[in-house]
């Protein structure tokens, strides 16, 4: 009967998570017996180091990297080609690295840490033990670290993911050989047809498997996968071939004795958007992480725009001194976030609203060189017009007002932030 981790490889599409659920239940593992074992599957488990008493694993703390140990293990092999432990995949981006590292609480998450709309990672130290099904006795103690590094691409729809088993650390009894121990790496991806255009479509990669023994996985600890959705080729204001895709990674490890790590399952997900939205996302078509938080961010100091931010500040912390002024006033984009507009004929209908709010305060301001500043902007769908009064307007410096306006705009195209697409305002001294 085959085993959990080769099923694993199998499965496919939007399948993949709940059909190997299922099999966790259904099918014992045989694992990968090794030449003239005799073990039989399932007698040990992989288990969370920190469901264990400490107590139990206090002859299991002094972790020894695998090298050293298959090199105790194997003297005359290591006396004539030694094991050089592996380092980091030397193109991997170094710094998106150590941010990833600074980030350590975040970055061990199944989403990892989200660094912005086109770079994302996840950092997950795993610390697991082998123990008898009674949960009686430990049989030895494994280390490691997962990397996923994505880049998402802007200016084309494609995202590329870097995956490794890096900094592998073993503790066995001497009975066990823990070079037969083994990891793998299974990708997924489906796609939410409910919120992508029509026919919609991705591609993956050749390869979305790879299991391992830790050995192979010490000397080549990095591999990559791309996967990218077509598109028609032309720009379609109707249709912005969007397509919203969810990638995911299961993890396995077992050995030829032992019942595959349980809760390995989602260990990575990855939120995806392909679009071919045109010139109001920046660059016609590409790729961006959905789950990035999107901020545009004004100084009360910056002279190009201190009236601007200076609004939005009195809108989001002192609302009762802005206009419509009425008790317990609240406008959102601090805490709640606001949400792009993209339809020119709202946008007017936003503006000439607000227009005619300044109006009722200041009277006929022509010719003054100011201007009427409305926050949220007229580009959001929390815009004067939305109807529940949650915005306010202002007359500002007429400069200062269209520099603001260029602020928002870069924000939407550096981040390809779509039609819907939530984004927040930080004001800062």
């Amino acid at each position: 009967m085959p085993s959990r981790h080769r099923l694993a490889r199998l499965l496919q599409g939007a399948a993949a998570t709940a059909a190997l659920t299922m099999l966790a239940a259904a099918v014992p593992a045989t694992a990968h017996p090794g030449p003239g074992s005799t073990a039989v599957s399932g007698e040990r488990v992989f288990v969370e180091a920190s469901t264990v008493p400490a107590a139990e694993l206090a002859d299991f703390n002094s972790p020894q990297p695998l090298a050293d140990y298959a090199r105790d293990r194997s003297p005359r092999r290591a006396a004539t080609a030694p094991t050089a432990a592996a380092a980091p995949a030397a193109d991997a981006p170094e710094e998106l690295r150590k941010q990833c590292a600074e980030h350590a609480e975040k970055a061990k998450g199944a989403k990892g840490w989200i660094k912005s709309r086109f770079e994302s990672c996840q950092k997950r130290p795993y610390d697991l033990v082998v123990r008898n099904k009674r949960g009686t006795e430990t049989i030895g103690r494994l280390w490691f670290d997962q990397w996923i590094l994505g880049f998402a691409q802007d200016g084309s729809r494609r995202v590329d993911y870097t995956s490794s088993i890096e900094n592998i650390r073993v503790q066995p009894i001497p009975s066990e050989d823990a070079t037969k121990w083994r990891i793998g790496q299974h990708f997924s991806h489906t796609i939410n047809a409910g919120t992508s255009g029509p026919d919609a479509k991705v591609n993956a990669p050749q390869t979305t498997s790879r299991d391992e023994l830790l050995g192979v996985w010490d000397r080549d600890p990095r591999w990559t996968l791309t996967y990218t959705s077509p598109d028609t080729g032309d720009f379609d204001p109707k249709n912005d071939q969007r397509v919203d895709t969810l990638v995911t990674m299961d993890l396995t490890v077992d050995s030829p004795n032992a019942t595959p790590y349980p809760h390995g399952v989602g260990a990575y997900r990855s939120n995806v958007r392909f679009d071919y939205a045109g010139q109001i996302a920046g660059k016609h078509k590409g790729t961006v992480f959905t789950e990035a938080r999107v901020q545009l961010t004004m100084s009360r100091k910056d002279p190009e725009v201190k009236e601007s931010a200076l609004h939005i500040y009195d809108a989001q912390k002192r609302p009762e001194r802005t206009f419509p002024s009425f008790v317990g006033k609240s406008v959102p984009g601090e805490k709640k976030p606001l949400h792009r507009l993209v339809d020119k004929d709202k946008q007017d209908d936003n503006r000439t609203k607000s227009i005619g709010e300044c109006k009722k305060v200041w009277g006929n301001y022509t010719g003054s060189g100011l201007q009427c500043d409305e926050y949220p902007f007229a580009s959001t769908r929390e815009g004067s017009k939305k109807g529940d009064n949650r915005f306010s307007v202002r007359l500002i410096d007429g400069k200062d007002n269209l520099a603001g306006g260029k602020r928002i705009n870069k924000t939407y195209t550096r981040n390809r932030v779509l039609d819907g697409d939530p984004f927040y305002v930080k004001i800062t001294d």
